[in-house]
């Protein structure tokens, strides 16, 4: 365990292996025949350490007791560049909101290296808000406090929540103001800035081949593919037309994953461009997210997708396909032959389709077949006749008894409470969600799963706490002041979300009414 951060240990493999942008200015332009831009994050004023999170310290080989606080301010505030650092911008395109949007890159983030640890992991080092870079477009390169805790603290919680997602290793306040127009709507006004710094394995995304694919430019393409594949997918073998396919199959698989977990815990993206789609399967990019309370399908946190819903809470795995013919299409070149690739994305339309039924299977406590599917549509159905926190339904239901000779009152007594509006619900949900808990229920008896093992199992799955957005932006009111207590208790709730915590009642409750239209609560836009 390293006891400063002197002991950390960089190797370069991408800026070393790979294709740099000749200019070593950070003024905006288009970059070509380049994967990355050299660029140093520029210094803030007044760096002040508002949270870290211990489990990646850890992970990095470091000790948190034995380090330098202000110095690691310091560094992760963009002041200082360690020994062993080669400070870089990645240049990617990709598809927003279904359109080919060009070159789009790191406007605001700042990669310092990558650390291998005594595991032989390697892990990006990833500033986000450090200053501008070339494709920084017409932002300035920082960051708001708000959009900056957000990152942070769902970082970590999608992690403890067993979701593939990056890391976030620390926030930093830096003093100064940044000037945003939070909805876009002529109300502008300075805010807190900060910096987070994420950590994952890679932060390649999809659109960092598209751009290449877009330009024609087939040598970059396959410098990069192959670097993906032997630093990344080693165990495919040697980058070769056959390989590329494997890649993406595998690329699509764990992409299936992840979002079968989003599902799983309530989580919407709220952006779902391809330039914010990790090759890893990992959840990247935390900007206008939110957690579905009351349940509905078409629901987005994201302003700027208000009207077409293309990232609302029930299209996310049909947009999860659509990404990765986006990713087919750009790395066809590579193979020229569209059979395989048309092979590949039809597989992973079943595999997406089987793994959301087992996803739901799991968080209903039954092993579910295709028969099984009128059971869900009618759940879909009558969650939303009147509004139904989802995270508290599931925990309720684990509770419902499955014996046949069980009361209505005792099959509703446990999900009654996840109700908004218990009087709305008794009126139009009541009849209907008891029909549908005796076919629950007798579907648990058909499978002889006895409940006190299905009540386990379900609580495995289906959280008790997640990260609500009204929890966050009340942390959030508080860190703009200067305190970050809230902000550290709610990481720490989050780092148990499955297990009921003596004393912390109030995190597993419904949303309050004051927080249905608050801006930060319920709507958010991709400002940050």
């Amino acid at each position: 365990m390293g006891s400063c951060l002197y002991d950390l240990r960089f190797d370069n493999s991408y800026t070393r292996e790979l294709p740099a942008d000749p200019s070593p200015h950070a003024h905006r332009r288009q970059v070509y025949e380049a994967c990355f831009s050299r660029v140093q994050p520029t210094p803030v004023s007044s760096p002040t350490l508002m949270a870290l999170s211990p489990e990646v310290v850890e992970l990095l080989g470091l000790s948190l007791e034995t380090l330098d606080l202000k110095r690691f301010a310091h560094v992760f505030a963009g002041n200082q560049v360690l020994p062993g650092m080669d400070p870089y911008a990645a240049c990617y395109g990709g598809h927003q909101f279904g359109n080919w949007a060009g070159q789009l890159g790191d406007g605001r983030a700042i990669t310092l290296g990558e650390v291998v640890n005594s595991e032989g992991e390697r892990w990006e080092l990833q500033l986000k808000g450090a200053g501008p870079t070339p494709y920084s477009r017409m932002g300035d390169g920082r960051a708001v406090m708000r959009s900056s805790v957000r990152e942070f603290l769902c970082s970590e919680a999608m992690h403890h929540l067993g979701v593939p997602t990056t890391r976030a290793l620390c926030l930093v306040g830096t003093g100064d103001p940044v000037v945003r127009d939070m909805f876009y709507d002529g109300n502008i006004r300075q805010e807190p800035g900060a910096i987070v710094c994420r950590v994952s394995p890679s932060f390649l995304r999809f659109g960092s081949f598209e751009i290449f694919s877009y330009r024609r430019d087939l040598d970059r393409l396959r410098m990069l593919a192959d670097y993906a594949i032997r630093t990344h997918f080693p165990h495919l073998g040697e980058p070769s037309p056959a390989v590329y396919v494997e890649w993406l199959r595998e690329v699509g698989t764990r992409s299936a994953e992840m979002v079968g977990h989003w599902m799983r815990v309530g989580f919407v993206h709220g952006v779902m461009n391809t330039d914010n789609m990790s090759i890893l399967g990992l959840t990247i990019d935390y900007g206008p997210y939110g957690w579905l309370e009351g349940y509905e399908p078409g629901w987005t946190p994201n302003t700027t997708d208000a009207s077409m819903r293309r990232y609302c809470y029930g299209r996310q795995p049909r947009m999860v396909a659509w990404n990765l013919f986006c990713l087919a299409n750009a790395i066809y070149p590579l193979v020229g032959d569209a059979a395989p690739f048309k092979e590949a994305l039809e597989d992973f339309e079943g595999e997406l389709d089987r793994i959301q039924l087992d996803t739901m299977g799991a968080k209903l406590g039954l092993t579910l077949e295709s028969q099984d599917e009128s059971l869900l549509a009618e759940l879909t159905e009558v969650m939303q006749l009147s509004e139904t926190d989802m995270t508290l339904f599931y925990r309720g239901l684990a509770e419902v008894p499955s014996g046949r000779d069980a009361s209505d009152e005792a099959l509703l007594s446990p999900i009654r409470s996840s109700a908004y509006a218990v009087d709305s619900w008794e009126r139009t949900a009541r009849e209907p969600m008891l029909k549908w808990l005796r076919s629950y229920t007798a579907r648990v008896r058909q499978q002889e799963r006895s409940d006190l093992d299905r009540r386990e199992a379900m609580n495995e799955v289906n959280p008790l706490y997640v990260l609500r957005n009204y929890l966050a932006q009340l942390a959030i009111d508080d860190a703009e002041q200067g305190d970050p207590r809230r902000l550290l208790e709610l990481l720490d709730v989050m780092r148990s979300p499955y297990t009921a915590q003596e004393g912390r009642e109030s995190y597993s409750e419904k949303r309050p009414e004051w927080a249905r239209d608050r801006p930060g609560c319920s709507t958010l836009s991709c400002s940050s």
